[in-house]
């Protein structure tokens, strides 16, 4: 049975004590729930006793004002309900939690900066499906880890000490703001103690990635050649089989830090450095000459060797594919959308803050040079490609993720490669935001946290 959305109404603590509710007479009917005896109400971390009294032809759920501000409940605020015969407990919800990197409380109109739209957005869409959500940075953990001073949107932004969430969706996009030990306490104590659950609980790197899918003999088709760059042996190696190769730090994001490496003559090599400008490029006389100049850097950096690739191109300039993969209402894996990315001119990486251009699969693939018979079906081989990794990165990398940008590349011969997965998709640069509407993937984030919060 889906759980009923109610509308809570808060009603003044003179007429309305803390420990009582009053809800519709048919709903208790239909969920047997029992009135007048003493119940858990359970919203998030928050637990508190109550009793219950029905009201005949209501269809809602009436608060007293000092319970409703407790838990950050406002009057009208949309929620699904659901009573639990065992444990006799009448849960409210989804509460979830969105972890953002750092919020800016001096600019009250945009205090997540350039994901404030999204937030904003996801506020809207959880209002439609009756669930309550409100952001919080690393620094807003209380120290009881079972309260968080998080903001909630009503008119304006506003902050206010909420119970722990049902369902985190961690956006943080350090590593080490994600590494904080209150941080990893905060995650693994709320999911202990009052069974929440948390996905996109880390970062990827691409070595664990590569490593991890290279097990399941399924994938391998999807993979480059890839190795962890540990010393000259392997790079020579490597550019012994490819004309060309790139190194990707293992950490890195946003096409920071790649190096294409170029044969052009028997012994010459060209290094081309992916820059915020522009590519620059350096030509050496010998490949030891540029390994030289590349392990000052592996010093700081760990760097991942892969297969140089033939990749499709648009006047000259490369084009990949980033694909949404989405956890749905029942938690399957689903493809939420995949656009092509085209590169800026003078650079080989498509990231859009580097000049890139978006543009549809079927438009990318009609102006490229992929030959025409491997036209048609492209876009259901990326999709499907797309697919199988988001189930493989699931199966094989032991932590809980709803959510994976997965960039995929097409050769001139037609195949499908990956090129990395991302567990953080970012939600400002690969879809327009438009003012009052809500994009599927934003929808698709609350079924999935409904489904496993089982509201």
């Amino acid at each position: 049975m889906s759980t009923p959305k109610i509308d809570v109404q808060v009603i003044s603590s003179g007429i309305l004590s803390d420990d009582v509710l009053m809800l519709g007479e048919s709903l208790m009917k239909q969920w047997k729930i029992p009135a007048q005896q003493h119940l858990a109400l359970q919203f998030g971390s928050f637990r508190h006793s109550v009793t219950i009294v029905p009201v005949p032809r209501f269809e809602g759920l009436r608060i007293s004002q000092t319970l409703a501000r407790r838990i950050g409940i406002f009057s009208g605020t949309p929620l699904r309900i659901q009573y639990k015969t065992t444990t006799r407990t009448l849960a409210l919800g989804p509460l979830i939690g969105v972890m953002v990197s750092r919020d800016n409380p001096g600019q009250a109109d945009k205090p997540f900066g350039d994901i404030t739209m999204f937030c904003r957005e996801l506020t809207d869409a959880c209002r439609s499906q009756g669930a309550y959500v409100y952001f919080f940075t690393p620094k807003a953990i209380g120290s009881s880890l079972s309260s968080v001073e998080g903001w909630v949107y009503t008119k304006s932004w506003n902050k206010m000490v909420l119970p722990a969430p049902d369902v985190v969706n961690n956006r943080l996009t350090s590593r080490k703001l994600e590494n904080r030990p209150i941080v990893q306490q905060f995650m693994r104590e709320i999911k202990h103690r009052f069974g929440a659950h948390v996905f996109n609980e880390k970062f990827l790197d691409k070595s664990e990635v590569f490593e991890a899918l290279k097990k399941d003999s399924s994938l391998q088709r999807y993979l480059p050649e890839s190795h962890s760059l540990q010393n000259y042996t392997m790079l020579k190696s490597m550019c012994s089989r490819y004309s060309s190769v790139f190194l990707k730090p293992v950490r890195g994001s946003l096409g920071k830090g790649i190096i294409r490496l170029s044969r052009i003559g028997p012994e010459n090599w060209q290094a081309s450095y992916a820059t915020v400008g522009g590519t620059k490029k350096q030509s050496y006389s010998s490949l030891v000459k540029l390994f030289s100049t590349i392990a000052a850097k592996m010093k700081t950096v760990r760097y991942l060797v892969q297969q140089g690739l033939n990749l499709i191109e648009i006047g000259g300039r490369p084009v990949d594919y980033r694909a949404l993969t989405q956890k749905n209402a029942s938690g399957k894996w689903v493809i939420t959308s995949i656009v092509a990315r085209t590169a800026g001119s003078h650079h080989f990486v498509s990231n859009l803050a580097r000049g890139g251009t978006l543009s549809t699969v079927r438009e990318s693939v009609a102006k490229s040079n992929l030959p025409v018979q491997f036209r048609g079906d492209a876009s259901s081989r990326l999709s499907r490609a797309a697919l199988d990794i988001a189930r493989g990165v699931d199966t094989h990398i032991p932590a809980h993720f709803g959510e994976l940008g997965i960039d995929l590349a097409l050769d001139t011969m037609g195949r499908v490669w990956l090129l990395e997965v991302n567990s953080k998709p970012s939600k400002n640069d690969n879809t327009p935001l438009n003012e009052g509407k809500i994009r599927p993937s934003v929808r698709m984030l609350i079924q999935y946290a409904r489904y496993i919060s089982g509201f």
